[in-house]
């Protein structure tokens, strides 16, 4: 699928999903409590789609995706049917109120929950974190070797890459020294100290993993398969063997490899591979041939496949799963609410938010990754809208809280006046949030 239409669709998707999720739990609290909903709403603005159901709800599809709303019966927006006053929203015991909001954002966090359970019971396809360093880069100097396994990161274990740079990501916000326990390919444990301190301040992640420069390892130069009937099969070469050199010029890894072999094929088709196999140093010459491979561009080819990537699957049964979703939504929960103090405090850059642009393009990435990395993504934007909505922002699920709570503490409603003032704050509050987002992502997209 086209990339630009790929985002466009999985980020209906994702929207769509998330937001009836979300509002179907103030939806569902709302009927328990015995408030009428008048309108169910996923989408802003103008119906695509309606319905009225069989309770007297408008259910619709509305043109603009950005979120979603339930209208219910309230006397602050019109005069309400006596026949009606039962249902009515403010005129319910606080606590319902407050469960009713409350809902919306719970309801994402249970989404949270069960997509990642799903996700570790499906088992989420990934690569073990065997790494090197750009040469000179933060990471280099900290002393990381090509072939150095990521056991720990600030104390805590790590199995996988996408995990280790997670736990990397994080530790970034604050920008301060990050211990780290790693394993080097002879087996040798030793304990070494990212210097975070030393990044810029005012940047975002990406240009932070740029400086720290920690990529994982390409696989050794291995002739993993040797194809039957191409050049390399021909001279005598065998799965398994390991290419020390191409035309005496030595070969770090497979990635080195090749970059070398269609450099020094260009200059001459036979080419001399020193090897090793069994331990014992073999010689072939190699006649590479031009060949066009799953309809690419023809380029220099000898018949010989790369090895893979050790793979770290986590793949639990259904009980262990449930538990490491637990404690995945709540590492995930400490980071964001990490995030979101560093900004305030200063300490993280603004330009760390990402907007709906940013949300489409990594939809299309992990929905074509499988579903796995997709449910997990749903996870975590789940999670985001939870967290988002319960901040103290009027206008948001949070401000209507923080409102419930005051009429708790103080015994009666917080004034007309007060709210509509709130509203406007929230508003602005919320309008500068997202064109910021918008604005980092349009950044993005020019520098990349």
């Amino acid at each position: 699928m086209n990339p630009f239409l790929g985002s466009v669709f999985w980020l209906l998707v994702t929207l769509g999903v998330l937001v009836t999720f979300h509002e179907f739990g103030h939806y569902w609290v709302a009927r328990r409590c015995g408030v009428k909903v008048l309108r169910f709403s996923v989408g802003f603005g103008r119906a695509i789609w309606k319905r009225v159901g069989r309770d007297g709800t408008e259910y619709q599809v509305a043109m603009i995706p950005l979120g979603g709303y339930v209208k219910m019966l309230d006397a602050r927006e019109g005069e309400v049917d006596p026949a009606l006053a039962a249902q009515e929203f403010t005129g319910k015991p606080v606590w319902q109120r407050i469960a009713i909001v409350v809902a919306g954002p719970g309801f994402n966090l249970i989404f949270t929950l069960v997509a990642f359970w799903l996700m570790f019971m499906l088992g989420k396809p990934d690569v073990a974190p065997v790494v090197t360093a750009a040469p000179q880069s933060m990471a280099a100097q900290a002393g990381i070797h090509p072939g150095d396994r990521l056991l720990a990161i600030g104390g805590r274990p790590v199995a996988t890459w996408s995990d280790s740079m997670d736990a990397v990501a994080n530790a970034m916000l604050g920008r301060e020294p990050l211990a780290v326990q790693v394993r080097d390919p002879d087996g040798r444990e030793r304990a070494l100290t990212l210097p975070l301190d030393r990044l810029p301040a005012g940047q975002d992640i990406g240009q932070y993993l740029d400086k720290l420069g920690l990529k994982l390892a390409p696989p050794p130069a291995v002739a993993a398969t040797v194809m039957a009937g191409e050049p390399a099969a021909q001279a005598g070469l065998q799965g398994g063997d390991r290419i020390l050199s191409v035309n005496g010029q030595p070969v770090a890894d497979f990635a080195a490899f090749s970059t070398l072999l269609p450099a020094e094929a260009a200059k001459s088709p036979r080419l001399v591979l020193a090897v090793e196999r069994a331990g014992k140093p073999l010689q072939f010459t190699v006649t590479a041939r031009m060949a066009s491979l799953e309809g690419q561009p023809e380029k220099w080819v000898i018949g010989v496949g790369a090895p893979q990537m050790e793979a770290a699957t986590r793949h639990y049964g259904p009980f262990k799963a449930l538990a490491a979703s637990f404690a995945t939504t709540w590492d995930r929960t400490a980071s964001m609410f990490n995030m979101i103090g560093k900004m305030l405090s200063g300490q993280a850059s603004t330009k760390n938010l990402s907007g709906v642009i940013g949300i489409a393009q990594v939809a299309n990435a992990t929905a074509s990754m499988g579903l796995p990395w997709f449910l997990e993504f749903l996870g975590l934007v789940s999670l985001s809208l939870a967290v988002l909505n319960l901040l103290p922002i009027p206008v948001l699920d949070g401000g209507h809280l923080l409102y419930y709570l005051i009429e708790l503490v103080k015994g009666s409603p917080v004034s007309e006046r007060t709210m509509i003032a709130g509203q406007y704050v929230g508003l602005a509050l919320l309008f500068t949030l997202m064109g910021l987002a918008f604005y980092n992502d349009i950044h993005r997209m020019l520098l990349s």
